[in-house]
């Protein structure tokens, strides 16, 4: 199977916030420009899924103008951004030390945030994966996260298998509004 894997466009937010779950919205700009570039990456009439959050819902709306083929996307909210808790919206380097550390100990199952941990996030990836497989899709296009997105690097590189520490977890992610392929 082939996959598209579009992250969402630079959001309209400070930098340096932790923003998972947030349902903060894409720059207008950022997403027009993501929609142009991606436009010739996909193939003619590619299922496109989206996440359940705004900004990739505006990305997945701007490419579906220019490309009336790829048809309406199905919302899949297993593609939405990894849930930080209470560490939504906190810019990161005000953080304690000790919630990263206790992460980094504990990278697969600890809550960073008191909400969603990493494994889970492989595992709604994971189940989506095996979702289209099942059905026999052979190619689709996914305007999702940079967390999403590095799941499904570490499925293909690791398969469903619990992760074993930060350092299986893909170091490099596309910058927003860009597409990566990827096949399974």
């Amino acid at each position: 199977m082939k996959l598209w894997l579009i992250r969402h466009a630079a959001v309209a937010l400070p930098p340096g916030l932790c923003y998972g779950i947030t349902d903060a919205p894409a720059r207008a700009d950022a997403t027009l420009a993501a929609a142009e570039a991606v436009t010739a990456t996909l193939p003619r009439h590619v299922p496109l899924w989206v996440s359940g959050l705004a900004r990739a819902q505006q990305l997945a709306a701007a490419l579906q103008r220019r490309r009336p083929d790829l048809g309406a996307a199905r919302v899949e909210p297993r593609l939405n951004e990894m849930d930080f808790g209470r560490w939504e919206m906190q810019a990161w380097d005000a953080i304690p030390r000790a919630a990263f550390d206790a992460w980094m100990a504990d990278f697969a199952h600890h809550r960073f945030g008191g909400e969603e941990c990493t494994q889970r996030v492989i595992e709604r990836v994971a189940a989506v994966v095996m979702e289209l497989h099942t059905a026999g899709i052979r190619e689709a296009a996914w305007v999702t996260h940079a967390g999403v997105i590095r799941g499904a690097h570490y499925l293909r590189a690791h398969g469903p298998r619990v992760i074993a520490g930060v350092h299986e977890w893909p170091e490099h992610v596309i910058e927003p509004g860009a597409c990566v392929e990827l096949v399974f």
